[in-house]
Parts: structure tokens; sequence; C-alpha cells
């Protein structure tokens, strides 16, 4: 079916003007600034703080790994750290990357 229109009533190419588009977009825009404080924000956030807490080893800190062992730093070379794990009579080395230490309670100095 062809649909004839009168002089004048026939719509124009591009006739959408600024308004509509800003309209249109506007839900796209608020859905990005919405993941960015959601998402995107807290994540680089706490990947700083692990950043920091990895560069900020020192021996004799009590570690925790991404797997669950518990141990104290003895020697820190690079990348690679060897912890002491163990009782007080029987205590095992292991060597680890540093990537793999979650979470870390700094040593009790005496001050």
């Amino acid at each position: 079916m062809l649909k004839v229109f009168a002089e004048g009533t026939a719509p124009a190419p591009g006739a959408a003007g600024p308004m509509e588009m800003i309209a249109g977009l506007l839900p796209m825009i608020l859905m990005i600034v919405v993941f960015y404080f959601i998402l995107i924000r807290p994540q680089r956030k706490k990947d700083k703080e692990t950043k920091q807490m990895l560069a900020n080893l020192k021996v004799g800190d009590n570690i925790t790994t991404i797997g669950g062992i518990v141990g104290t730093i003895i020697k820190i070379k690079d990348e690679k750290i060897v912890i002491e794990t163990g009782t007080k009579t029987e205590k095992q080395p292991m060597t680890l990357e540093r990537w793999a230490v979650r979470d870390v309670e700094k040593k009790v100095t005496a001050d």
C-alpha cells in the first residue's frame, strides 16, 4: 500500500531535533554513570589498596594467603616471599608469590 502525503506534510529526513536525541541518549548515559559508581569505582579502590598492601610487606608480618595458609614472613626477594608455618617446635618454610597474599596482620612492636 502506498501512502500519499499532501504537500508539506511528509516527514522530513533528520527531523528529530536535538532535544529528542538527548532524551533518547539520557537513559544510556545514566546507566553508564550508575555502573561507574556501583561497579568500576569501588573495584579500582580495592585494587589500589591491595597493590599498596602487597608493596608494604615486611619481614615479620603475619599473613594469610588466598589459599588460607597462615604464616610469618621470614624473607622477601622481588616477587617471591618465604613464610614460616607450623608450630613453635616444627616450623616449615614455604615459598610463595607476592600476589598470593590476601591479608596482612602487622607485627606488634613494643613502643
